[in-house]
């Protein structure tokens, strides 16, 4: 059976869902989702949203401390866009019902926030869950609309093109490659399900799955990357992993992010000794850019052996800690930690992928009716490293342009393609996996690999170790892909190791240090040579 679709959405978060909200009124829209709908990296977003409203901001401060952060490497279109746009966006969310931190009476008095890298107070935040304040607001949004329909416990496996022929799921792209759908493992029955649609966006978050120690849910596998590369788009800067620098250490805590507006609201980083270290690194101290707290963290963890370094806000009065940070306090305390008296202990875990799916500034790829989103695009907005809570004003943005760039596409659409072309998936060759081993020890081994060799400090000589074992892994993983029916963990997987690949094979390009990338061969930033995007694309 096909299923079609005027708008197929890949991903629930925060710009899959402010994007189908605002196409619906032009068409159909099926948002496809892994989990549950609320399941999403948004949801766990803690800080808030970069925007200017206060009176000593304004956009050329907030555009210079984006191109900062970026080391050389941001899109200044990108930049001066999104920065300009984000407050309307903003008021936007209000409207839809979502709730933040108010310093006064009126509508967009906002109490406004500081993080790492900013010179002006300017983000959004409802207390240090912002991110589920803005899923909640949308979803309840969603959920009333009739013309959008939400498919929880569905997985993307492989994007549809136009000018495509498959055999047995391998996608083999032609010419003129026009994305016209996707097949979609329905988890609750087991089946490949095929979706024809006139214009699909790619929503699906992050990649930060891929290492070991990471803030990011098991949902994170890079699967809009992956697909897209398959199918034949361009991917940029995927060498730019984001490690957040303070995640919670403790044995029983998975994934639990420290927030950065902690260290804005005055936190000390310490080491083993109770003494601060973060001003032999930068004059910022630990309001530095994330990529210089993450090393300045890892070195001194490397110098001392030690397991972890410590967050210290217990010189802040207890009361402004429990109401300001409810949840992570909450949180520390499940673990024994009281963060009103304690330091928190932290380390480095991947966090943000600045790399992509490439786009232009409507969000458009280089495939023709596929359009990519939020972190799973590389837009020319983060450059060589992302500026704190500019993550969720990026989704906002750009998944405004993308609707109103798509819904002109869509109205403009002929009828190149009878839906009746389309071939539905054939598995009539596989059968089912006896070995679910080869699928766990290759998830665990990918992830150690590209923490140990591709992690925030590299070598060309760790990369190209790491080079070795992924284009193993990979030929494991197709010999299994192609002989068993297809399974969740398997898709996640294949995509990770594409991912992966994609990570290592970047890094291999730049012969330099820059932003987010430290290779200890070239530890000096080659403005001559590599101030550029790092481009890959598949040959067919």
């Amino acid at each position: 059976m096909i299923r079609k679709t005027d708008f197929l959405v890949i991903g629930s978060g925060i710009a899959g869902l402010s994007y189908a909200l605002k196409v619906a009124r032009f068409g159909t829209v099926t948002v496809i989702t892994k989990k549950k709908v609320q399941k999403t990296n948004t949801a766990l977003a803690q800080g808030g949203v970069a925007a200017v409203f206060g009176e000593q901001d304004s956009f050329d401060l907030h555009i210079q401390d984006t191109l900062n952060a970026g080391d050389g490497l941001c899109t200044l279109d990108a930049v001066k866009m999104v920065v300009e746009n984000g407050p309307d966006r903003i008021r936007e969310l209000v409207g839809q019902g979502a709730s933040f931190n108010m310093a006064g009476k009126g509508k967009y008095d906002f109490d406004l926030g500081r993080e790492g890298g900013h010179s002006a107070k300017r983000i959004v935040f409802s207390k240090d869950l912002t991110g589920k304040e803005i899923e909640d607001s949308l979803v309840a949004n969603v959920e009333k609309n009739k013309n959008i329909s939400i498919l929880e416990d569905h997985v993307a496996v492989n994007l549809i093109t136009f000018s495509s022929s498959i055999r047995s799921g391998l996608l083999v792209t032609q010419q003129d490659n026009i994305c016209c759908g996707a097949y979609v493992l329905n988890n609750r029955t087991g089946k490949i399900e095929t979706f024809y649609s006139g214009i699909t966006l790619l929503a699906t978050g992050g990649a930060s799955k891929v290492y070991l120690y990471t803030s990011n849910p098991d949902i994170a596998t890079g699967d809009g990357i992956a697909m897209a590369f398959r199918a034949g788009a361009s991917v940029a800067n995927m060498e730019f992993v984001q490690f957040h620098p303070t995640c919670l250490f403790h044995p029983e805590a998975k994934n639990f992010l420290i927030s950065e507006a902690v260290r804005g609201e005055g936190a000390h980083l310490i080491d083993h000794e109770g003494n601060r270290f973060m001003e032999k690194y930068s004059p910022d101290k630990e309001l530095a850019c994330r990529d210089v707290v993450a090393r300045a963290i890892d070195n001194e963890l490397k110098k001392s052996g030690a397991d972890s370094v410590f967050l210290d806000i217990s010189h802040k009065e207890a009361g402004f800690i429990r109401k300001r940070f409810p949840n992570i306090h909450a949180k520390c305390l499940e673990y024994g930690i009281d963060m009103t008296r304690d330091p928190i202990p932290v380390v480095p875990a991947a966090h943000y992928m600045c790399g992509g799916v490439a786009t232009d500034l409507n969000g458009r790829t280089d495939i023709q009716r596929l359009f990519a989103v939020g972190e799973t695009a590389c837009t020319g907005l983060h450059g060589a490293n992302r500026l704190a809570s500019n993550s969720l004003l990026e989704a906002l943005v750009f998944s405004h342009r993308a609707y109103e760039t798509s819904v002109e596409e869509f109205k403009a659409m002929g009828s190149e393609m009878n839906i009746t072309d389309l071939e539905l998936w054939d598995e009539s060759n596989t059968t089912d996996s006896d070995e679910a081993i080869v699928v766990s020890h290759n998830w665990d081994e990918i992830r150690r690999l590209m923490w140990n060799y591709v992690g925030i400090v590299r070598s060309d000589k760790r990369l190209q170790r790491a080079l070795r074992r992924i284009e193993n892994i990979q030929e494991e993983i197709n010999e299994y892909y192609w002989d068993f029916k297809v399974t969740s963990d398997l898709i996640e997987l294949r995509n990770l190791a594409t991912v992966a690949e994609l990570i290592i094979r970047s890094a291999l390009m730049r012969k330099e240090s820059r932003g987010l990338h430290y290779n200890i061969g070239y530890p000096r930033r080659d403005d001559k040579n590599f101030c550029s995007h790092t481009l890959l694309k598949k040959n067919f």
